[in-house]
């Protein structure tokens, strides 16, 4: 890119500043309007809630504030990378959504898109594009490189349906063709498609593998999302009250950049999660204890509503009896007072900071985005290197902590 359009795409920063999601939101309309059949690859459930709007949207604005320097978004791109495998989006969708988001940029802005603005957009987009599409083509590499790996969809049975607690149910997923699966690095996910009649659309949904690597099935548990018109249940309310062991449901194969540490057992481990957003951690956890024996400290915090709701409270159990150095401190929020090692209310670390905070300790939090903020922050205000703070949020990332 020249200097002059460098400078029109940087001027652009306080637009998308202030009116980022107005044209993110433009853009999927005249998509989706245009290209219909994009929507059996993008979740509606995203689309509904905004989510997905205000993720494009910030992708966008951190490209435009780098632009002459994108390298520095490679822990951001290795991120949506995993996301776009893991979704089979490939190189020819690229062009698609170019050619709209250019035209959205023409039509939002109206006479201020000059036609060197739009240029300069053009060549910035195609360079985003070139590194992204690139950088996913050595993901898709490794899937079909590894023992059992594979790209696009591939039907797996549910052979098991089993009830965790009041909210979450997990799937047992084997492959149809009884042939070999990958090894999935604990803290991934899997998507999985279904067809929605509500919507007449087939949806795919990201999931994390709820436990540790085992050669021959994915689980993974998936909490009921109260209220039918919840954007966030779609997919997950029908795998609760429509699927049923023998049914046969769509994957691809694992993908996903928040996993244990490579040093992971050799240092201690602290996993903090509410709700569901537990369900990567527990795999880690397992992972640990099953495959590393370490004998380093393993601290799991856990916050939910009430222990109905609590899953894996028996898992948890035996893995602890596994391992001596494994702590566990829960949160209830509905409890008539503290017990050992569980207390009333929100998770909150400055109750447990002693048991925490611990000497060279990797840190990782998974669950809603206000929670993973909350606790990254108490964290960093507590001395804790951000290199040594890992989150997960689900869903189209929104949060922009290290």
């Amino acid at each position: 890119m020249t200097e002059q359009q460098i400078a029109l795409i940087k001027g652009t920063i306080p637009v998308l500043k202030e009116n980022g999601v107005l044209l993110t939101s433009y853009f999927y309309e005249r998509m989706f309007k245009h290209n219909p059949e994009l929507k059996h690859i993008f979740n509606m459930g995203n689309q509904k809630s905004g989510k997905q709007q205000t993720a494009l949207a910030m992708a966008v604005l951190a490209y435009a504030e780098n632009i002459e320097n994108p390298s520095v978004l490679l822990g951001v791109v290795d991120h949506i990378g995993h996301k776009h495998t893991s979704l089979d989006i490939r190189p020819e969708h690229y062009q698609i959504v170019g050619k709209h988001l250019i035209s959205s940029i023409k039509e939002v802005l109206g006479e201020s898109a000059s036609q060197e603005l739009l240029e300069a957009w053009g060549i910035a987009y195609n360079q985003l594009s070139a590194i992204m599409s690139g950088h996913e083509a050595h993901i898709y590499q490794d899937k079909v490189s590894s023992i059992g790996g594979w790209t696009g969809w591939r039907p797996f049975m549910v052979k098991d349906k089993i009830k965790e607690s009041e909210e979450i149910t997990s799937f047992y997923l084997y492959p149809t063709d009884n042939g070999e699966i990958a090894e999935h690095l604990p803290g991934q996910y899997i998507s999985v498609r279904l067809f929605l009649p509500e919507l007449n659309l087939l949806q795919p949904r990201q999931y994390s593998i709820s436990s540790s690597a085992n050669g021959k099935y994915y689980r993974i548990s998936v909490k009921k999302e109260r209220g039918n018109n919840n954007p966030d249940g779609l997919i997950s309310n029908r795998l609760h009250d429509h699927i049923q062991t023998g049914d046969t449901i769509d994957l691809t194969s694992p993908s996903g950049n928040f996993v244990l540490s490579a040093d992971g057992s050799s240092k201690p481990q602290v996993f903090i999660s509410g709700g569901i957003g537990q369900t990567p951690l527990l795999a880690m956890v397992e992972d640990l204890i099953l495959n590393h024996k370490t004998d380093q400290p393993i601290i799991w915090v856990h916050g939910c509503r009430n222990e109905q709701v609590h899953a894996f409270k028996d898992r948890l159990k035996e893995l602890s009896s596994l391992n001596d150095t494994f702590q566990n401190l829960l949160f209830y929020e509905q409890i008539q007072e503290d017990r050992e090692n569980t207390k009333i209310g929100m998770v909150d670390l400055k109750a447990i900071e002693q048991e925490i905070l611990l000497p060279k300790a990797d840190y990782y939090l998974c669950g809603p985005a206000g929670f993973i903020r909350k606790h990254y922050t108490f964290l960093k205000d507590a001395g804790v290197d951000s290199r040594s703070i890992h989150f997960e949020e689900f869903g189209p990332a929104s949060l922009t902590l290290n």
